[in-house]
C-alpha cells in the first residue's frame, strides 16, 4: 500500500437524502418512510454521524418540488415534500455538539442579506459548525416560483453567484470579534468604531450592511460549492473550502484534484485551504455478500418510470420514453447539458460510449447511486478503496451517501470508521470544538483587522 500522507487524516462528510440515497431507498423496510418531514429521524441520524465522528452532516436543498411526469414522481418520494435546512439545522445544534451541520441555499433565488444573516445565526446557535453549500439554480420549476420565466443563464449564474459570495462574506465581517464589549460600569455595550458598513455596489447587488448578526464563531462558516465543470472549478478555486465532487476513476479524481488545487494559487491560497471530498455511495455489510444482497433488493426496486424520470432529468428533461430501454442511449446534444450537473452528464455519456451501456443499464447505474460511485463490499474492501484514493491524492476525503436511512449509515459507522481507524486514516475524537477546526481549516481574519 502506498504510504504517501502517512499521519494525515481524512475528511468524511455524511449526505443525508430524507430516506437514504438510492432512488428506491424508501422501499427498503429498514428505512424510515416519512424520513422529509420527521425532526425524530434526522436528529438519529445526525447523532449517528456524530458517533462516527464524521466532520460533518449534509442536506441538499431545493426550491420547489420536482418538475416532471406524476406517474414517475408517486413513486419516487425524495425531495417532493421536506423540511427547509435552514429551519431543520438549528434544532439539530441543540441535539449535537461536534458534527458539522451544512446546508445548499441557492444564489439564484435568495439576496445575500438573508444568506449572510441565516448562516451567521447558525454558526452561533451551533457553537461555530456552520456550512454553506453555495449553489445556483438551474431547474425550470424554481425560476416561475419566483417570478421569473426562465433561470439565469450558465455562465451568468456563475458570475452573479461569485458577487454573492463576496456580498456575503463582507457583511459576516460587519463586527470586529472584540466589538461588544458590554460594559456595565460604563453603560457601553459595543465599539461604534468595530463596526462596518460594507456599502456594496456590483453588477448584480447594492448592499450596504452592516449585518444584525455579530461576527460568526467561525469568522466565516465554511464555504461548500459542488460544481466539476470548467467554469466551477474557478469558482470553487477562489472561494471554497470544501468541494463535493461525483468522480468515478481514480485517474479522473486525481486530475481533479491537481488541476483545482493548481488554480488557487493565482487567487493567493494554499492547496490546504479546500478540501475534496467526492461523492460515495458506500453499501457495506459484515461480508461482502451481505452487501451484495442490500444491494441487489435495492436494484430490483426501482420502477422503470422512476429510472427513466431521473435519467431524464439528468439529460435536461430528454425524453427517452420512445425508446427501446434494452437498446442504446440515443445522441443527446450537448447545448442540454447546461440544464442539468454537466459532470454527472458527461459521466452518462462516457457509459454509454464507452462500456455500450443500455438506456435500463445506465439508468440503474446512475438511480441506484444518484451519479455518485458505488462501493459494495465488507468493511475491508471499502476501506482499502477509501484508502487507495486518499493515499493516492485523489481525495482528502469523501461525502458519504448512505443506500438507505438509518441503517445504511449505521452499518458505516459500525463497521468501516473502527477499519479507517485502526489503519489510522481517520479520527478517534474529534479535534476541536468548530467544523474549521475538524476540517483542519484556517479562522479567516476580518476584512478591516489591522
Amino acid at each position: 500500500m502506498n504510504q504517501e500522507r502517512r499521519g494525515e487524516k481524512m475528511r468524511l462528510g455524511g449526505f443525508f437524502h430524507p430516506t437514504g440515497n438510492h432512488v428506491a431507498a424508501w422501499l427498503h423496510p429498514g428505512a424510515q418512510i416519512d424520513a422529509g418531514t420527521n425532526f425524530r429521524h434526522y436528529a438519529a441520524i445526525t447523532q449517528i454521524a456524530e458517533r462516527g465522528r464524521f466532520d460533518l452532516m449534509f442536506v441538499a436543498d431545493a426550491v420547489a418540488v420536482r418538475d416532471g411526469k406524476l406517474n414517475a414522481l408517486k413513486r419516487w418520494p425524495q425531495y417532493m415534500a421536506y423540511f427547509d435546512p435552514l429551519t431543520l439545522l438549528p434544532a439539530l445544534a441543540a441535539v449535537t455538539s461536534r458534527i458539522g451541520l451544512c446546508a445548499t441555499a441557492t444564489t439564484s433565488y435568495n439576496e445575500p442579506y438573508h444568506i449572510a444573516r441565516k448562516f451567521a445565526s447558525l454558526d452561533h446557535i451551533s457553537n461555530g459548525r456552520a456550512g454553506w453549500n453555495v449553489v445556483t439554480s438551474s431547474a425550470l420549476n424554481e425560476a416561475w416560483n419566483f417570478g421569473r420565466a426562465r433561470h439565469f443563464e450558465h455562465g451568468e449564474r456563475y458570475d452573479r453567484a461569485v458577487e454573492f459570495v463576496e456580498v456575503v462574506k463582507g457583511l459576516w465581517d460587519s463586527w470586529d470579534d472584540d466589538a461588544f464589549v458590554r460594559d456595565r460600569s460604563t453603560s457601553v455595550y459595543f465599539d461604534p468604531a468595530k463596526l462596518h458598513a460594507l456599502n456594496h455596489k456590483g453588477p448584480h447587488f447594492s448592499v450596504q450592511g452592516p449585518l444584525n448578526v455579530a461576527r460568526p464563531p467561525q469568522g466565516h462558516p465554511v464555504l461548500f460549492q459542488a460544481g466539476s465543470s470548467d467554469i466551477g472549478r474557478e469558482v470553487a478555486a477562489r472561494f471554497a473550502e470544501g468541494v463535493f465532487t461525483p468522480q468515478h476513476t481514480l485517474a479522473g479524481a486525481q486530475e481533479f484534484y491537481r488541476d483545482l488545487k493548481g488554480r488557487m494559487a493565482r487567487y493567493g491560497r494554499p492547496p490546504d485551504a479546500l478540501k475534496i471530498m467526492p461523492g460515495l455511495n458506500a453499501i457495506v455489510g459484515r461480508t461482502k455478500k451481505e452487501a451484495e444482497e442490500t444491494h441487489r433488493f435495492l436494484q430490483s426496486k426501482i420502477h422503470p418510470d422512476v429510472g427513466l424520470e431521473v435519467l431524464s432529468n439528468q439529460l435536461g428533461n430528454f425524453d427517452l420514453s420512445e425508446y427501446d430501454l434494452d437498446g442504446p442511449l440515443p445522441d443527446i446534444e450537448e447545448s442540454r447539458w447546461a440544464l442539468a450537473s454537466q459532470s454527472s452528464t458527461r459521466n452518462i455519456i462516457r457509459w454509454a460510449k464507452e462500456e455500450k451501456l443500455t438506456i435500463r443499464q445506465i439508468y440503474e447505474r446512475f438511480a441506484g447511486a444518484r451519479g455518485q460511485r458505488t462501493l459494495i463490499g465488507s468493511a475491508v474492501d471499502i476501506a482499502d478503496d477509501m484508502e487507495t484514493w486518499f493515499r493516492g491524492y485523489g481525495v482528502d476525503g469523501f461525502l458519504v451517501h448512505p443506500p438507505y436511512l438509518p441503517g445504511g449509515l449505521s452499518d458505516f459507522v459500525d463497521l468501516v470508521i473502527p477499519e479507517l481507524q485502526n489503519r489510522g486514516l481517520f479520527r478517534e475524537e474529534y479535534e476541536g470544538e468548530t467544523l474549521r477546526e475538524n476540517m483542519g481549516l484556517e479562522r479567516p481574519k476580518s476584512r478591516y483587522a489591522s
